[in-house]
């Protein structure tokens, strides 16, 4: 019945808004992802690289679900980067993270939006070490050890993975396997975000995955059928701290198919369609009162030129997401303790991207959440009949991100 709902509802959508001719590029794979094939830059040669995206992002939401806010700023990393040989870059330098109207910042790591997690803060702007270290094995494997390709190059679907990170989380960094051939590709990556000394006060913690792409042909073809495997855990413990905390390990997983009817010629490039599994378990540790759930995620959506049109339904049951939108989950983000029973939504998102030159890129959008009305287990006053509740996000991106020539050895 679920799964005949939203065909219905999004068969309506995907005419209305053919019929207007708006249509969105995927702002992951033109603004946020960054390319890693390292044969594009000469060997023996030094650059330095300017890396910046600037944002204005806007959430209005129902402060049941999750509270809204607003992000007004940017990232800057600058960087030397140098080949020594065919198969080898060196990059190394500053990420910074900015928002506008404060000059306090989190002394510690952070990737969400401005979490303090010490009491210690910081003048002027938050800022990071970026080192990265990439081995071409082969044609088909690169090693990267220091700062990883992360965020929206793991490819991750949007209940695993808030897009909203690539603003505002800092780089990860730890080791990462990336395996690309025709057929099949492979991300897997460890991101160490606490290291601890011994008789230190917190835990030890980093997150690992596995986003796997597995073609049944060729992309480019009329018809192209692929099915992503996404894992992603997380992880808190050590055993030289002095915190008696427990042992926490949480894990998320997502399994799907995928159909994709591309087109030469015409206004439309791509029509999609895909539909998801996923999995929540807490391994060990009490850090959520749920210990598993699961989800279910679809979506359609059609791509004519720089435009993106996407629908989506959600339905999930205790499933809650490690590093995803919190939209996409049972926790609610306002009330302690409580979460959504049987919590599903629908969506409906656009977005627009243009490509001034190599390196320079801007992409708006826009999504539009409806939540049918739904029943909250809070601690404190019991079950009760929540309405249904409609919210919504806009944003401007501009990335930009120039290399000049210092010298070639």
């Amino acid at each position: 019945m679920i799964i005949f709902r939203y065909i219905r509802l999004s068969a309506f959508l995907f005419m209305l808004l053919y019929s207007k001719s708006i249509v969105r590029a995927q702002m992951s794979e033109k603004v946020f992802r960054t390319e890693y094939s390292i044969d594009n830059q000469k060997n023996n040669s030094m650059f330095i690289v300017v890396d910046n995206i600037s944002f204005f992002r806007n959430i209005e939401s129902p402060n049941l679900v999750m509270p809204g806010y607003t992000l007004p700023g940017f990232w800057l990393q600058t960087k030397a980067a140098y080949r020594p040989v065919s198969n080898i870059r060196l990059e190394g330098g500053i990420h910074s993270i900015w928002f506008w109207g404060t000059n306090s910042y989190p002394v510690t790591a952070y990737n969400a939006l401005a979490v303090w997690n010490g009491e210690q803060s910081a003048r002027s702007t938050h800022l990071y070490p970026f080192f990265r270290v990439q081995a071409a094995l082969s044609k088909q494997v690169n090693l990267i050890l220091g700062s990883l390709y992360g965020g929206a190059n793991h490819q991750l679907i949007e209940p695993l993975y808030n897009s909203e990170l690539n603003l505002t989380a800092d780089p990860e960094a730890g080791i990462q396997l990336l395996y690309d051939a025709k057929y099949l590709h492979i991300d897997t990556w460890i991101n160490w975000k606490t290291f601890i000394y011994k008789m230190d006060t917190k835990q030890e913690a980093f997150s690992f995955g596995i986003s796997a792409l597995i073609n049944g042909n060729r992309p480019e073809s009329a018809l192209h059928v692929y099915a992503p495997i996404q894992i992603l855990g997380q992880h808190f413990g050590g055993q030289i701290d002095v915190t008696n905390l427990p042992v926490q390990t949480v894990l998320n997983g997502a399994v799907g198919i995928g159909l994709n009817r591309n087109f030469r010629n015409g206004r439309i490039k791509k029509i999609n369609m895909e539909l998801d599994m996923l999995g929540y378990y807490q391994h060990t540790g009490n850090l959520w009162k749920i210990k598993r759930g699961y989800g279910i995620y679809s979506s359609v959506s059609v791509t004519i030129k720089d435009f993106h049109i996407k629908s989506t339904y959600w339905k999930c049951h205790d499933f809650i997401s490690i590093e995803g939108d919190p939209l996409f989950g049972a926790l609610s983000m306002s009330v302690q303790d409580a979460y959504f029973m049987h919590p599903e939504m629908y969506s409906i998102g656009g977005a627009y991207t243009h490509t001034f030159a190599k390196g320079y890129t801007l992409g708006v959008d826009f999504d539009l959440h409806l939540r049918p009305p739904s029943r909250i287990n809070d601690p404190a006053s019991g079950i009760y009949r929540v309405p249904s509740k409609t919210m919504y996000t806009f944003g401007v991106y501009l990335r930009a991100n120039p290399s000049f020539l210092i010298k070639s050895f």
